[in-house]
């Protein structure tokens, strides 16, 4: 469907971010640095880049104004990152990212923003109508930043981006307080928060053992952490002291 570059430094993501992708159907490139990323970027065009802030040799904004400089930000680019900060996000956006996207990474959350950059770039009528009905409303985002929250890109009175930020509180319930699911809303996402409900519950159970959640749900270990990591489980909430 696209092809897709990673920029990540860490193998796991990189992998994982892969699996994702080309079960999807996309075609995924992977660079484990900016050196490689920027010869991937000669060598190929891509449709969409996910790429990693915090990397050893180069980081990924200042990698972006590279390309931006250079003329060659003419794909979406989705910053990642899992210690960034509102001031990190809004530079990258200022300089021509499309979003941001804070890790752990959800595949929920990774889908929809890679569907977004997609449809930006290739200017299908959906883009086109959301865009208009921003428009409609004084104010076109430029950029999302998921994850971070309360913070919104958009055009100024002069066509600079200007953040806007916001404060907004979620109510958190205990893992064994899921009582029902928002049934109206995709599957693919309704199945997610189904899957992460049902593993807090398991692993509140059971104290945070990964062994007998591993028993409990059949699944062997490696490929029960995998799945924690890919739905954003937070591990050490369930562990007894």
């Amino acid at each position: 469907m696209a092809n897709i570059l990673v920029v990540d430094d860490e193998l796991g993501i990189r992998d994982l971010l892969s699996e994702i992708l080309n079960d999807e159907g996309h075609s995924v490139d992977l660079a484990e640095n900016a050196t490689q990323a920027r010869s991937a970027r000669l060598d190929n065009v891509y449709d969409l880049v996910l790429l990693d802030i915090w990397m050893p040799d180069t980081d990924g904004v200042s990698l972006l104004k590279e390309w931006a400089t250079a003329g060659m930000l003419n794909m979406p680019v989705i910053m990642m990152s899992g210690h960034a900060t509102i001031d990190t996000a809004v530079e990258a956006t200022r300089i021509g990212a499309f979003s941001f996207l804070e890790k752990p990474i959800t595949m929920q959350k990774l889908l929809k923003a890679v569907e977004q950059g997609l449809a930006r770039s290739t200017g299908t009528p959906q883009a086109q109508q959301a865009a208009t009905a921003q428009s409609n409303g004084g104010a076109v985002p430029v950029a999302r930043v998921a994850g971070l929250a309360g913070v919104s890109v958009v055009n100024g009175a002069q066509g600079l981006p200007v953040a806007s930020i916001t404060t907004t509180v979620e109510i958190e319930q205990g893992p064994l307080s899921h009582q029902g699911f928002d049934l109206d809303r995709p599957l693919r996402e309704a199945r997610d928060g189904f899957e992460k409900a049902y593993f807090e519950f398991h692993l509140a159970r059971e104290g945070g053992s990964m062994t007998r959640v591993a028993e409990k749900t059949g699944l062997e270990r490696t490929h029960l952490y995998r799945k924690l990591r890919q739905l954003g489980v937070d591990l050490g909430r369930n562990k007894r002291g």
